[in-house]
């Protein structure tokens, strides 16, 4: 009987040190920083890994007072990217730490 409570027991030291490598790794992914871009680059949008929009960035050469829709089309798809590379890349990291595993509430 001794001997399972060593087994749960270090079963419960690598799941805190597994807690504690996923609080680094978030911590780790709000400050990497990936871009979306649309329209050829004229518009830009950096987002972190914790999936914050950081910046965006427009050229002005996409301002048109008379096709605003087009320029909202292009912000709208530039976030879109951010947000999606900031997704696969916090999943990426995360799945270096858990192996894999789909834990609910890290994502």
């Amino acid at each position: 009987m001794l001997k399972g409570m060593g087994g749960m027991g270090n079963i419960l030291k690598q799941a805190q040190k597994m807690q504690q490598r996923l609080q680094e790794v978030q911590q780790e992914l709000k400050e990497r920083v990936v871009e979306g871009s649309a329209g050829g680059g004229m518009v830009r949008v950096a987002a972190n890994g914790a999936q914050e929009i950081l910046s965006v960035k427009i050229d002005p050469e996409a301002v048109n007072a008379e096709d605003t829709e087009l320029l909202e089309d292009m912000v709208l798809a530039a976030v879109g990217q951010a947000l999606e590379k900031a997704r696969q890349m916090a999943q990426e990291e995360m799945a270096k730490v858990t192996g894999g595993l789909q834990l609910p509430g890290l994502m």
